[in-house]
């Protein structure tokens, strides 16, 4: 059985290239999808770029204020609680 002949790409005179169809479906990746490029040994790479980029928890720490007494663990899994009692009404 003969293999199928893989798709071809041009290169436009602005280095863009279109992604055939079937690959992009595949891939889920719409108009505006961001993506990485990288020069590989194998030939280009295109992988998604993530939405956002990587934060260490420490950069986040303490980045909402809050003013009063600490919570207890108990206080907040009750917060926690009703807020998801709350939306199952809504």
């Amino acid at each position: 059985m003969a293999s199928r002949p893989k798709p071809t790409i041009t290169i436009s005179a602005k280095g863009q290239v279109v992604l055939p169809k079937a690959i992009r479906d595949q891939l889920h990746w719409k108009a505006g999808t961001r993506l990485i490029v990288e020069n590989t040994e194998a030939g280009v790479l295109l992988t998604r770029a993530p939405l956002f980029p990587k934060t260490d928890p420490d950069e986040a720490f303490g980045m909402l204020s809050y003013k009063g007494p600490p919570r207890s663990l108990e206080e907040m899994e009750q917060g926690v609680l009703e807020e998801a009692k709350r939306r199952a009404r809504d």
